[in-house]
């Protein structure tokens, strides 16, 4: 007699990994949309600025220069430069062209990064809350996703001794972003360097440092891992365009690692999409080679938002949150209303939330469960002030309702 899972047709791992939340929650609200509802989306982690007028025109003139031919893998040797430059610069990154390699996003490159490290029998250690394609491309690769909580009351952060306890000799990777999503914690210096101290401990132990909002903090100076000499060559240091640029769209990412591991990437993307956009490299040589005055604008404009979401957070009785020092996301513990009800329906945890504040609400979040933590839920303010207001409004009248 056959069982249900003989009738698969499909590869195991497409059963055992998830649909990210944020993606099936944005379409939901889409869903609603359509049908002439007016939902405030906060879900999405878009900026909603435009690209910056230089970086298109580089597009635009990439275009008519007849630069629309495939690339190399790993990307133009000119961007290349540019990346180890700046990583060299600003971030104190000893970085030649040949250790860079440039990906169709962020999250190719941290899923080439994954794939040339690790394997069955291998385990990987998030920082948690993280951001939700960590876990999924670890099981993808073939190993296994520990996670190790840091807790709302110490800013959603880990600290150096917990770390020390959770790496086990299965663990060959550890993760993380920091300004991070969803939380918006940045880890300081002083924290990275005893990490670090943590790390030299274990030379087998290799490191994903995910910066993608590098350029989005608001109290203190971004610090790269990636600058410390006694972990160096174990440090993958991931960031791209998309976020500190509003360069979503443009789809361009990339990682900074040792030589072997750079060729490693490489081999693995020749196989899967080769080099990535042309036109949209060329922007991205504009974007790394300019001034970040249009950076810094929309930095100042997200922390304004942030004072003002918080304000309006603060408002409502039950939630509770830190005060995010990057990114553009808060990341509310919202436990306080599992158990209440609106007319028959009771909310048992933040998936029942979310459903509720979207189809009640009509307030587009997603649940936290998707970010390691089941007590939360994220909202993004990469929206208008206008929008925001709107939104917590309406969030705050649909859980007042709850009883």
């Amino acid at each position: 007699m056959s069982t249900e899972s003989d009738k698969r047709i499909l590869a195991k791992r497409i059963y055992e990994v998830e649909e990210s939340q944020t993606l099936a929650m944005a379409k939901a609200t889409r869903e609603l949309k359509s049908k002439g509802i007016n939902v405030v989306n906060f879900t999405l982690g878009e900026p909603d600025f435009q690209t910056p007028d230089f970086v298109k025109e580089a597009a635009i003139k990439a275009i008519h220069e007849g630069r629309t031919f495939y690339t190399p893998v790993s990307g133009i040797q000119e961007l290349r430069e540019a990346i180890a430059h700046k990583l060299a610069s600003q971030n104190g990154i000893p970085s030649k062209a040949e250790n860079i390699v440039v990906s169709t996003g962020a999250k190719q490159s941290i899923a080439n990064a994954m794939f040339s490290l690790v394997g069955e029998g291998d385990e990987v250690l998030i920082l948690s809350p993280y951001w939700v394609s960590y876990s999924g491309i670890v099981q993808l690769a073939g190993a296994k996703p520990v996670l190790l909580k840091g807790s709302l009351e110490n800013d959603y952060k880990v600290s150096a001794t917990e770390l020390d306890a959770a790496i086990t000799s299965r663990t060959k990777v550890v993760i993380y972003s920091s300004p991070c999503n969803p939380t918006g914690s940045v880890f300081t210096e002083p924290e990275l360097r005893s990490f670090a101290k943590v790390l030299e401990k274990h030379p087998k132990v290799f490191i994903i440092a995910d910066e993608i909002y590098e350029y989005i903090t608001f109290e203190q100076k971004h610090f790269s891992i990636g600058s410390i000499p006694e972990i160096q060559e174990r440090v993958i240091t991931i960031n791209g365009f998309s976020k500190g640029y509003a360069m979503t769209g443009w789809r361009l990412g990339y990682m900074s690692a040792s030589l072997e591991i750079a060729k490693a990437c490489d081999k693995i993307q020749g196989q899967f999409t080769s080099g990535t956009n042309s036109i949209a490299q060329y922007a991205a040589l504009a974007a790394i080679k300019g001034d970040l005055t249009e950076t810094l604008r929309m930095t100042a404009a997200y922390k304004e938002r942030r004072a003002l979401m918080k304000s309006l957070l603060d408002g409502i009785t039950g939630l509770k949150c830190n005060m995010p020092a990057g990114a553009f996301y808060f990341f509310p513990d919202v436990s306080h209303f599992f158990g209440k009800k609106y007319q028959d329906k009771v909310i048992e945890n933040a998936d029942d939330l979310c459903l509720y504040l979207l189809y009640e609400g009509h307030v587009a979040t997603v649940m936290g469960d998707a970010f390691g933590e089941p007590n939360c839920i994220r909202l993004s303010y990469a929206t208008s002030e206008a929008l925001i207001r709107e939104g917590i409004a309406k969030m705050k009248a649909a859980l007042q309702k709850l009883l």
